[in-house]
């Protein structure tokens, strides 16, 4: 239909959400999700009213000053929004949504999963039998790192991190905590404060990096601070690749002084540090965090409720 708002979808998106795309706009989708470089963004903008984008799209300072005019509001389907310019954004008066709350679970899960995954060898257990070289029980096998009652250190306690720190819990795990902020007692449940991260770290028998990607944030965990946790600490990062420095961890993880990481976010991805995949002690994940059917329709379903409300003249639910 004509007077439908026209959207730009940089990504295929769940059959359920280009559906309900389709149906309510004059939407130009991306079945064969071709890679939209920032000049490419900037000519696919040109006549649109908004943009459907995603986490890695270059939608830099450079790309959202050069956007057609048309362009009203950006529309992320994810919760990170580092790959949009968001000053610069508002500069030009357009509106940037992203989609917090829905995928909380879902990545906490895939957290669990990372965590469990590298403390007890879970990867390289799967490669032995796939190879046929599981021959048989004995008692020093695959030894692994104990969970239960072992101290959880959460760098970043917002949504996802506390959804961790339920599920860290039920294996009796002990849980600290470092934020910008101390929580409310409600929402802290327990869980021990530190107002640095070193204090933090030298807890950590296990760390769980949630923190978004930021300045402060981007290289947080780097040589000096690997030096701050316990030996054998066990790391864990289903947040943003660059909050790792690469080089360090490698490093600690050739050394012993990290025991494991598991690991669903890389600096770069998908050409993740190669060292990581000759790396016996690491559960590697591609970025599957919100992986499930569920919750990425319901990231799909949050960015078209934010584009309905702009185009209805309503506040959006996410704006940032």
């Amino acid at each position: 239909m004509p007077d439908q708002p026209r959207v730009l979808c940089t990504r295929r998106m769940p059959p359920n959400v280009e559906a309900r795309l389709a149906r309510d706009y004059d939407a130009t989708l991306n079945p064969e999700e071709r890679v939209y470089s920032e000049d490419g963004l900037v000519t696919g903008s040109e006549g649109m009213d908004g943009i459907l984008c995603a986490g890695g799209d270059p939608l830099n300072a450079g790309a959202v000053e050069r956007l057609s005019g048309s362009v009203r509001i950006i529309a992320t389907y994810s919760v990170g929004y580092e790959h949009v310019a968001v000053g610069a954004a508002k500069a030009r008066g357009i509106v940037v949504t992203n989609t917090p709350d829905v995928l909380n679970d879902a990545t906490a899960d895939v957290a669990m999963l990372c965590l469990l995954g590298a403390a007890r060898r879970g990867a390289e257990g799967d490669r032995m039998v796939r190879a046929g070289e599981w021959l048989g029980w004995h008692s020093t096998m695959m030894l692994g790192v104990h969970v239960t009652g072992k101290r959880l250190g959460i760098l970043g306690m917002g949504r996802i991190g506390r959804a961790v720190a339920r599920r860290a819990r039920g294996f009796d795990m002990e849980i600290h905590y470092c934020n910008r902020s101390r929580l409310a007692p409600g929402l802290e449940d327990g869980a021990v404060w530190h107002d640095t991260p070193e204090s933090l770290l030298a807890v950590s028998d296990f760390l769980s990096i949630n923190a978004p990607s930021t300045p402060e944030t981007r290289n947080f965990l780097d040589a000096e601070r690997i030096a701050c946790l316990p030996d054998g600490a066990v790391v864990v990062n289903t947040a943003r690749g660059d909050l790792v420095d690469d080089d360090a961890l490698i490093d600690a993880l050739r050394s012993g002084k990290v025991a494991a990481a598991g690991l669903d976010v890389f600096a770069g991805e998908p050409n993740l540090d190669p060292r990581y995949r000759g790396l016996d002690n690491t559960f590697l994940l591609p970025h599957i965090g919100s992986a499930s059917l569920e919750t990425r329709d319901a990231m799909g379903y949050c960015c078209l409720d934010n584009l309905d409300a702009f185009f209805a003249g309503r506040p959006c639910p996410n704006a940032l």
